[in-house]
């Protein structure tokens, strides 16, 4: 296994460059202040790390909360295959957002004092109490994981005992700060353009939170069956692609109806800028995964649903980084572009994540065993017209 680990491969070598890079520009970040990595300013104070690593990577961390919900809360017991994945994706994404967190603070060594400094007026304040509950939740959650992976059945036992109000504090938690990250944006009226800033934000960003996390539950379930020849269980992915184009069409008719109830529908045919953008975040992460999911035999073929899925996810990703930034860009007194320190140190957080997730199932006993054999004379129809 030792050799197995050393033999250079080229995503290794990839993501070895990639951290490398990344752990240069944090040396320059923490010893040389924000000025020296990033693109901020006073007229632009958040930029891709607030996008990116928190509103982004908070929304792809959704799976694991609906995935509880499904099992849980609603008694949904056939999806209880995709839990543990879901979830470990959701701790593993909650874990970059809070050290992602310490980057982008301008004072990291005070990140405690939303612990004792309490301002319950401010929705940060809700958030930061809400990623600190839900982060401690996703490791509870997580937990029977490492406990039969060390036989340690005495506190397995005690965990399972009280699951289901962890899995219930988990769902609650999710929901409060899933809608508050949009939240954040309802203090700039003034500053973001008016496509993307309404008092339904919060109703916006959990809807999407919603789609996104569905997208997550196959693409990680696709990628992983590939990467260690897991059974891919096509039956539950294609009832969840079916769920997420439900989650795509109310999405779509809120968002528009709240656009046109505003009087803002004559920003939507305007030839700028943000008007490309929008219309490119509707079709990538909207009309096209729609139009996909909404059809059954491509929800049951495995390289369709997998491209609906990663369609549906770049599309939500736009949104986020459209309301951090392109929405502010055009209509705040600073220009902000992110410098390459930003990127680098984002792509040093994704790689460390594919990284922790691959050891994470090859050690631990994440997957179940599936029988895929049954699965496709039971549940799914031979595909016609659509190659595999």
């Amino acid at each position: 296994m030792k050799a197995g680990f050393l033999k250079p491969t080229f995503w290794k070598i990839v993501a070895v460059l990639i951290i490398s890079a990344g752990l240069t520009a944090t040396y320059f970040r923490f010893t040389q202040g924000l000025s020296a990595v990033t693109n901020l300013s006073d007229q632009y104070p958040w930029g891709m790390w607030i996008g990116f690593d928190i509103l982004c990577g908070v929304c792809l961390a959704a799976g694991g909360f609906l995935i509880c919900a499904i099992t849980h809360i609603f008694n949904i017991h056939e999806f209880k295959p995709l839990a543990r994945p879901a979830i470990l994706t959701a701790f593993l994404g909650y874990s970059m957002v809070v050290v992602a967190l310490l980057f982008d603070l301008g004072r990291p060594l005070s990140i405690w004092h939303a612990l004792i400094m309490w301002n319950p007026h401010s929705v940060m304040f809700e958030v930061a109490w809400c990623v600190m509950l839900y982060s401690t939740v996703l490791f509870l959650e997580f937990s029977p994981v490492l406990l039969e992976r060390f036989k340690l059945q005495r506190l397995l036992k005690i965990i399972k005992k009280v699951s289901l109000p962890i899995m219930i504090s988990g769902v609650l938690l999710s929901t409060l700060h899933q809608s508050s990250l949009g939240s954040l944006f309802l203090i700039v009226p003034s500053k973001m353009h008016p496509l993307w800033y309404s008092a339904m934000l919060p109703v916006h960003f959990y809807l999407s939170a919603i789609g996104a996390g569905f997208g997550m539950i196959i693409f990680e379930a696709y990628l992983s069956a590939r990467a260690f020849g897991k059974g891919l269980e096509m039956t539950l992915l294609s009832k969840i692609g079916k769920y997420a184009s439900w989650v795509i069409a109310v999405g779509l008719v809120v968002r528009f109806t709240d656009i046109i109830m505003q009087g803002k529908f004559n920003y939507l045919f305007q030839p700028t800028q943000e008007t490309y953008m929008f219309w490119l975040e509707i079709v990538i992460g909207g009309v096209i995964p729609f139009a996909f999911l909404i059809q059954k035999n491509i929800r049951e073929s495995r390289k369709w649903l997998y491209l609906s899925a990663t369609t549906l996810i770049c599309g939500i990703l736009l949104n986020r980084l459209n309301v951090s930034i392109t929405a502010i860009n055009g209509f705040s007194s600073g220009n902000y572009f992110p410098s390459f320190s930003e990127v680098i140190i984002t792509m040093m957080f994704v790689t460390i994540g594919i990284i922790l997730f691959y050891y994470a199932v090859k050690f631990l006993p994440v997957f179940e065993e599936v029988h895929e054999e049954s699965e496709m004379l039971e549940g799914i129809v031979p595909e016609k017209g659509i190659s595999e």
